[in-house]
C-alpha cells in the first residue's frame, strides 16, 4: 500500500480553534486485515444471538407460549442495541481523543465479557429469574462494544486508504460483517444437522458462542499490533467532542441516521430469516440456517463490489439505486416466499435481500465518514450508526414478530422494509457526493 502523505489539521472544523495534529500514516494491507478480522468477530458474537433466538427464548424465557417466549427473546436481542449510543459516545470519543487502536482493543475486550456470559449462563429451569437478567446484562455489554466498534474501525480504513481506493477499503466494514453472518450461518447449519432438535434446544445453541471465545484472544493480540492513524496534540473531553458533532454536524447526523435506518432494518430482516423460516414458514432448522449462510456470503461479495462501484461511479448512485430496487422488489419476493415456502424461494429471497442491502449499505459507510471532519470522525460515525441501529435495527425483530403474531400476515417484514427504505432514499438524495472530499481535514 502506498504511504499517505502526512497532513496537519490546524483548525477545528467547528469553532476555528487550534486542536490537533494528525499524522495519516501508511498502513499495510495486513494491518487493515487485522482491523477487519476483529470487526467480523465482534459482529459474529452479536448476531449469532439472532440465529438461535427460538432456542434462547425457550431456554431463558419460558412464558406465554411459543410466541411469548420468542417475543421475550427478540426483545432481549433488541436490548443489545440500546447501549450502542452510549458505546458510540464513550468509545467513539475515546478513539478521537486517544486514537483508533486503543478504542478497537477495548471493544474486543467488552464483547468477550458479554459473549462469555451468554455462553455460560444456566437456563431458567436451573436458576430461575437470574437467568434472563444475566442474559440482558450480557446483551447490554455486547451492544456497548458494537456501538463503539464501527466508528474507530471505519475511520481507520478511510484514513489508511489511497484517495482513489477509499470506497474499496471502507467497504471491508460491511464485507467483514458478511463474513460474520456467513460463519454464524455455517455453525447454525452444522449444529442443526449434527444434533437432534432436543439437544440443539438444550445445549447445542451454545456451541457457536464458545467457538468465538477461542478466537477473541487472537483478535486482541492482532489489534495491539495495529499502527495508529491519529495523533492528538490537545486533549479534549468527551463532552467537547460530542458537542462538536451535535453543533457542527447536526444536518449530516440526522440524514445519516435516516440512511442507516434502512440498512439496519434490512440487515435485521435478513438475520431474522432463520426465525421466520422456522416459526412462520415451518421449514426445517437446517434449511433455515442455510439461508443465513447464503446471506452472509452475498453480503461479503456485494459489500466489496459496492466499494469498487463507489470508487468508479460515486457514492450516491451506489447507495440509491440498490435501495430503490429493494423497495420495489421486497413485497413481491415475500409474497412468492409465503406462497411457495421451500428451499429455492427461501434462498433466492435471502440472496436478493442480502445483495441489495450490502450494495447500498456499503456505499453509505463510505460516504458518511467522509462527510465528517477527522477530529470528530469516529464519534460522528459511531453516533450515526449507533442511533440508527438502536431506533430501527434494535426494534425490527420485536416489531416484526409482534406484527406477525397479531396480523398473521407473512408479508409484514416486507411492508416494514419497504416503508423504511422510502424514508432513507429521500435522505440519500439530500447528501452531497463525497468521492472527492479531502478526508485529512
Amino acid at each position: 500500500m502506498s504511504t499517505i502523505a502526512t497532513s496537519q489539521l490546524q483548525m477545528d472544523a467547528m469553532d476555528g480553534k487550534p486542536q490537533r495534529t494528525v499524522a495519516a500514516r501508511g498502513v499495510s494491507r495486513k494491518a487493515v486485515a487485522a482491523a477487519v478480522a476483529g470487526n467480523a468477530l465482534e459482529f459474529y458474537d452479536f448476531v449469532i444471538y439472532a440465529y438461535f433466538a427460538v432456542y434462547i427464548g425457550r431456554a431463558f424465557f419460558p412464558m406465554g407460549g411459543e410466541f411469548g417466549s420468542l417475543l421475550a427473546s427478540v426483545a432481549t436481542f433488541g436490548v443489545g442495541f440500546f447501549t450502542r449510543p452510549l458505546g458510540g459516545i464513550l468509545i467513539g470519543a475515546f478513539a478521537d481523543r486517544a486514537g483508533r487502536r486503543p478504542a478497537m482493543i477495548l471493544t474486543v475486550v467488552l464483547i468477550t465479557v458479554g459473549t462469555l456470559g451468554l455462553a455460560a449462563t444456566p437456563s431458567y429451569a436451573s436458576i430461575g429469574i437470574a437467568a434472563p437478567i444475566l442474559v440482558v446484562i450480557c446483551r447490554l455489554l455486547q451492544g456497548l462494544a458494537i456501538g463503539g466498534e464501527v466508528g474507530p474501525s471505519t475511520a481507520l480504513l478511510i484514513e489508511a486508504a489511497p484517495v482513489n481506493k477509499r470506497g474499496f477499503y471502507a467497504s471491508w466494514q460491511i464485507a467483514s460483517q458478511g463474513i460474520a453472518v456467513a460463519v454464524g450461518g455455517l455453525f447454525g447449519v452444522t449444529v442443526s444437522l449434527i444434533l437432534s432438535p432436543a439437544d440443539l434446544a438444550a445445549w447445542g445453541w451454545r456451541i457457536p458462542f464458545l467457538f468465538s471465545l477461542v478466537l477473541i484472544p487472537i483478535a486482541v493480540y492482532i489489534r495491539r499490533s495495529l499502527p495508529e492513524t491519529l495523533e492528538t496534540s490537545e486533549n479534549r473531553s468527551t463532552k467537547q467532542i460530542v458537542g462538536s458533532v451535535f453543533s457542527g454536524q447536526r444536518r449530516y447526523l440526522v440524514l445519516g441516521i435516516l440512511i442507516t435506518a434502512a440498512g439496519t432494518v434490512s440487515s435485521q430482516v435478513g438475520n431474522y430469516m432463520t426465525t421466520y423460516a422456522i416459526q412462520t414458514l415451518h421449514l426445517p432448522a437446517a434449511l433455515a440456517q442455510s439461508s443465513v449462510l447464503v446471506g452472509g456470503i452475498l453480503t461479503f461479495a456485494f459489500g466489496l463490489i459496492a466499494g469498487l462501484l463507489c470508487d468508479r461511479f460515486g457514492r450516491k448512485i451506489t447507495m440509491i439505486l440498490p435501495r430503490v430496487a429493494l423497495m420495489l422488489l421486497i413485497v413481491p419476493m415475500f409474497f412468492w416466499l409465503a406462497g411457495v415456502p421451500n428451499a429455492t424461494t427461501l434462498l433466492v429471497v435471502t440472496a436478493v435481500l442480502a445483495a441489495l442491502t450490502a450494495l447500498s449499505g456499503s456505499a453509505s459507510l463510505v460516504a458518511l465518514p467522509e462527510m465528517m471532519p477527522m477530529a470528530i470522525r469516529s464519534t460522528g460515525l459511531s453516533l450515526i450508526y449507533a442511533i440508527g441501529a438502536t431506533l430501527f435495527g434494535g426494534t425490527t425483530q420485536f416489531v416484526v414478530t409482534w406484527l406477525l403474531a397479531v396480523t398473521q400476515d407473512p408479508l409484514v417484514p416486507a411492508y416494514y422494509t419497504a416503508a423504511i427504505s422510502l424514508v432513507s432514499i429521500v435522505a440519500m438524495a439530500m447528501l452531497p457526493e463525497t468521492r472527492n472530499f479531502d478526508v485529512t481535514k
